[in-house]
């Protein structure tokens, strides 16, 4: 069994590199073409394999080419594909990123309802969840998904949720079970329900997702970076009854500032960000440590065009003491 399992969408990921954007209603003439392995759930066990994490991956994709193509690139990439379920006539997840040399670019993201999890999905990933060290939930999936999923998660396991639930019943529900949460500044303003503006708001608001239930918040806060904010107890994977006090997790925050020059391509960013944390939190590292390590992996992918990652431990270690130093 792995030690993470990742709940989320698997797709295809076609990159057009053009040599400008096409009008509206037109077609791109690619210059140049690549199709890879996509969706944030497989962004993120490709990350966590990377990371040298045994990772499974729960999702859906549909019968057809792209679909099977998917599933045997995930394999490829050393990502344990059993709970990756197969839907009969089904349309896998096309993520269009059209690219214009110039820098400038447009996503569209067609995701089939029919290719997002249910219940009974999940059901068939019951072993697998049950067994994991660290569960990492992509809340784009359907709420009764994401509930059956926590439902079977390890009493002693991570949770670890990316985003925002579209209802008040799985927002509870995953703040009260999650460990870690991880949003950007729309999305924790769903999770709060009001709009966040600046870091001091961010603070607000992962002071109150704090008091709802989860250990550490991470959350995007535009041109500033990210703030990570954590509550004092036992290192994760520590039983709660066992453990001395470990100064790494006494309160505390950090604001990490984005790291790395201006991104060539912002998709991935943070699903590699995600995949670093729950990576070097699981490894024993205290939250401090965790939030540069995770930032360092999200500069490293918006370095690229697509939203594939390519990580590399030493590297990032690398970009974080560049940074760490200054």
């Amino acid at each position: 069994m792995a030690d993470v399992a990742v709940v989320g969408q698997v797709g295809r990921d076609l990159i057009l590199r053009t040599d400008r954007l096409p009008p509206p209603g037109g077609s791109a003439t690619a210059t140049e073409r690549l199709e890879l392995l996509g969706g944030k759930g497989a962004n993120q066990a490709v990350a966590l394999a990377q990371l040298g994490v045994p990772v499974a991956l729960v999702g859906v994709v549909g019968d057809d080419e792209s679909g099977r193509q998917a599933r045997a690139q995930a394999a490829a990439d050393g990502i344990d594909v059993s709970c990756v379920v197969t839907r009969g006539g089904a349309t896998t997840a096309l993520l269009l990123d059209l690219v214009e040399d110039g820098g400038r670019r447009r996503l569209v993201e067609h995701v089939p309802a029919e290719v997002l999890l249910t219940v009974a999905d999940v059901a068939g990933a019951a072993d697998e969840l049950a067994s994991c060290q660290v569960l990492s939930l992509q809340l784009q999936q359907p709420g009764e998904a994401v509930r059956a999923a926590l439902g079977h998660a390890p009493e002693t396991g991570m949770v670890v949720s990316d985003g925002a639930p579209d209802d008040d019943v799985t927002r509870a529900a995953v703040l009260a079970r999650a460990d870690v949460v991880r949003a950007d500044a729309a999305e924790a303003g769903r999770l709060v329900g009001r709009a966040l503006h600046d870091v001091d708001d961010a603070r607000e608001a992962a002071a109150e997702l704090l008091t709802a239930g989860p250990r550490l918040v991470a959350l995007a806060v535009g041109g500033a970076g990210d703030l990570v904010v954590w509550r004092a107890g036992p290192a994760f994977g520590v039983v709660v009854g066992e453990w001395e006090a470990d100064p790494r997790w006494a309160d505390g925050e950090v604001l990490v500032p984005l790291l790395g020059g201006p991104p060539v391509d912002p998709t991935g960013a943070g699903d590699a960000y995600v995949a670093a944390l729950a990576a070097t939190l699981l490894g024993g590292a205290g939250p401090e440590d965790a939030a540069w390590v995770a930032a360092a992996a999200a500069a490293d992918t918006v370095a690229h065009a697509g939203g594939r990652p390519a990580l590399d431990p030493r590297a990032l270690g690398e970009i974080v003491g560049r940074h760490r130093r200054h």
